[in-house]
């Protein structure tokens, strides 16, 4: 953690390092790296982080909840220093709020909020911002020093990488789970194709023609025409075939099988 003006920059990057091997799951992560970022600078700011979903701007995880008040003023009237962060992927300060005639609309809101300063980094990955980090400060106007700038500059580009790393993660953990469902209903299907197969005589090839005609005639997805031919010929409904496989291997290992 950050504790004064003093802390060297190693320090501040090492606390990154030590998040990304202290947190269990993703959430904690991306939380802890908003607490962590807003005591990078002293006294601590709020902090939110923003990035895109849907091609719109959003509040991915902030440290306290008036730093999610603050970047949802920006995004619900289209204008401030994240958004400005983040389209162009400059770094933008507002020394004093008060002062400040950038974003008018904005401006006044962050006013009755309390901001009396902000800073906003955008987060670089492969030369395009993917996000940005916004700091909030309400102790008093120019209240940022270089020291605060550069920690939280070098923290900012440590940050971004984490990001992206996060969001490979949940892309990584989203095709699993669409290659878990793909290899269920192929399960379901093949189970389907053998029992047409005893019950019309015929192929493969012909089984699976039978069921896709019914599927497309009906409007109704190939795996769940298979589910009901196999529900109404045994009464139950069909079972992963690989739960089979795995109460087989633990049975030979020495394992319990799964009632």
């Amino acid at each position: 953690m950050v504790e004064d003006e003093g802390t060297p920059l190693v320090d501040v990057l090492s606390s990154l390092h030590s998040l990304l091997l202290s947190c269990p799951g993703l959430e904690d992560l991306l939380a802890k790296l908003a607490e962590v970022a807003a005591k990078v600078v002293e006294p601590p700011a709020s902090c939110g982080i923003t990035t895109r979903y849907d091609g719109q701007p959003r509040t991915l995880v902030t440290s306290d909840s008036r730093a999610a008040l603050i970047d949802e003023q920006q995004y619900s009237l289209g204008e401030g220093p994240c958004l400005e962060a983040l389209q162009k992927g400059v770094v933008v300060e507002v020394v004093d709020q008060a002062r400040d005639r950038r974003w008018g609309r904005y401006g006044d809101a962050a006013r009755e909020l309390g901001v009396k300063a902000s800073l906003a980094f955008p987060l670089i990955v492969d030369g395009r911002p993917i996000g940005a980090l916004n700091l909030y400060a309400y102790d008093r106007p120019n209240t940022f020093t270089d020291a605060d700038r550069e920690r939280a500059a070098a923290y900012a580009e440590q940050a971004a990488t984490t990001l992206a790393f996060a969001a490979g993660a949940v892309r990584q953990s989203e095709l699993s789970e669409q290659l878990e469902r793909a290899l269920a209903s192929r399960s379901v299907i093949d189970q389907a194709l053998g029992v047409l197969m005893g019950q019309q005589r015929c192929d493969a090839k012909t089984a699976f023609d039978l069921l896709r005609r019914h599927s497309q005639h009906n409007n109704r997805k190939l795996r769940r025409v298979a589910a009901d031919l196999i529900t109404r010929l045994t009464g139950q409904p069909p079972v992963d075939s690989r739960v089979f496989e795995s109460d087989s291997e633990d049975s030979l290992s020495g394992g319990d099988a799964r009632t």
